[in-house]
């Protein structure tokens, strides 16, 4: 069984078919081809480097804190 593990991240620049998006300080480069109507502050979940759905402000809130303590018990 195999799981794919989508990160979500706040769009900050676009430009043509690609954005600069970020979380916790850390931004990528990824590619919107999936979610033409992107906008400059929109939350993403990212995955293999493709926004693959928008995602609400509240939503990407908790999965970031799910994340945060994930990552804090693994420390």
């Amino acid at each position: 069984m195999t799981m794919c593990l989508a990160i979500p991240l706040t769009i900050e620049e676009i430009q043509d078919k690609t954005a600069v998006a970020s979380a916790n300080g850390i931004s990528q480069k990824i590619r919107i081809d999936f979610l033409p109507d992107i906008q400059i502050g929109d939350e993403v979940l990212v995955h293999a480097g493709f926004a693959i759905e928008k995602i609400d402000k509240e939503e990407a809130m908790k999965t970031k804190e799910v994340y945060k303590e994930l990552f804090d018990v693994i420390k």
